[in-house]
């Protein structure tokens, strides 16, 4: 996945309208209402955070590919407007997709909805939601499934424009206490309950911040940065292997496969991790590793060359080169790994583990987690990148390195920068 400042697209943070300090439930609803509004308008590659802390939600979508006409102001005030919950006889549409039906409750009218386990007779449980209602909506609810009740006619529930469930009235309801049953897991029917707390959230959202980002402009940059960083390998990998000779040429070939299990890891190639998002900064990431990789390498290549020069053998100095030059290394790569952890921690979501365990030292600092996803693209390209760095540029490049020099054919000290064998 591009990030938004290279496909284009839009970045906005909602706060509360008038300073009103929300609850999490609140702002649990408030995302909920989002996203489906989101989804309505078409929009399926979204991130939306909350960031309870500072009562928030960050709201990012991309341009669809080849979008031409979308209107990011007028979709942001869509987003933004309180959502319209309603209760409604029958599923009917009218031609414009709006419902058709009869309104029985409205958002204001509902207390309270949450997500609970029910016993089953099987001695299971299975997952409802939990209407609480108003004193006046109790009657109307009463005497509306009263007339449905055992007609097999379904009660549904609309946000805006989009029928978000339609349970069917099997009997009277008279309590002012009604169950939504159905297949439900624990996030469906938590996410069914913050739908419907949200129609009658007491607080209007107004946008604290918000720009675009034009996708040629972003494209644009992606052009110019694979283009230059494509030169710029070109060149470090002549200076490596003119210099380095196999040691160069093992090097160039490590850190390939150190760019390549990269972009693998963002990409959600491994099953174990999710897809990552990747941004201009990330790829600066990229690049700043492979800039690493290369300082490792040449370390290396330098020690090796001291001990093939102070008269040693070919074996002995290809030990001694690479356990010299991994203290060195160690120290700078490990110090960008702290550093990228951090940047992870401040710039990732609010909720991440991250985020979660250094709140409270980020915060001595006055500093919480902003949810800045290209600055937090920087962190997780750099900290995998130092990690493979590790493991490509020390680990592999020495196995890769001590397997060629088992062969007679390249056993001369010459191929590896020290003196001829002669």
């Amino acid at each position: 996945r591009l990030g938004i400042d290279i496909q284009g697209g839009v970045d906005v943070t909602f706060v509360p309208e008038n300073g009103v300090d929300a609850t999490d439930e609140q702002l649990d609803s408030v995302m909920e209402v989002i996203k489906q509004r989101l989804s309505s308008l078409k929009i399926n590659d979204s991130e939306v955070y909350q960031d309870n802390a500072n009562d928030r939600v960050i709201v990012r979508f991309p341009w669809q590919a080849g979008e031409k006409d979308f209107d990011p102001k007028a979709a942001v005030k869509e987003l933004g407007e309180t959502a319209v919950l309603s209760f409604r006889v029958g599923t009917d549409t009218n031609e414009d997709g709006s419902p058709a039906g009869d309104v029985v409750l409205e958002g204001k009218d509902v207390l309270k909805a949450e997500p609970m386990r029910q016993p089953e007779n099987d001695g299971t449980y299975s997952y409802v939601v939990s209407l609480k209602l108003s004193d006046t909506a109790k009657e109307t609810f009463a005497t509306v499934t009263q007339t449905m009740a055992g007609t097999g006619e379904s009660i549904s529930i609309w946000m805006d424009n989009d029928m978000i469930s339609a349970p069917t009235v099997n009997e009277a309801i008279t309590n002012g206490e009604a169950v939504i049953s159905g297949n439900f897991t624990a996030d469906s029917a938590k996410s069914l309950a913050d739908k419907i707390n949200s129609g009658a959230l007491p607080f209007k959202l107004e946008i604290s911040s918000f720009k675009t980002i034009s996708p040629t402009l972003g494209t644009g940059a992606l052009k110019a940065m694979i283009i230059s960083g494509l030169i710029a390998f070109a060149f470090i990998a002549i200076y490596m292997m003119y210099f380095y000779k196999i040691l160069g040429f093992v090097a160039a070939v490590s850190i390939i496969g150190q760019v390549s299990v990269t972009l693998a890891c963002i990409s959600g190639w491994f099953g174990f991790m999710p897809s990552s998002t990747l941004t201009i900064p990330g790829i600066a990431g990229i690049i700043l590793t492979v800039g690493m990789g290369v300082d490792a390498n040449v370390i290396t290549g330098e020690r090796i060359r001291e001990e093939l020069n102070a008269g040693k053998s070919l074996d002995t100095a290809l030990r001694s080169g690479y356990k010299r030059a991994f203290s060195s290394i160690l120290d700078g790569n490990l110090t960008s790994m702290i550093v990228a952890v951090i940047l992870m921690a401040a710039f990732g979501t609010p909720d991440s583990f991250l985020a979660s365990g250094l709140n409270k030292v980020l915060s001595l600092f006055g500093i919480g987690a902003t949810t800045e996803g290209v600055i937090y693209s920087f962190g997780f390209t750099l900290f995998v990148g130092t990690l493979l760095n590790f493991i490509m540029g020390v680990f592999a490049s020495r196995l890769m390195v001590t397997s060629l020099s088992r062969f007679k054919v390249f056993r001369n000290k010459k191929l590896y920068g020290g003196a001829s064998n002669e």
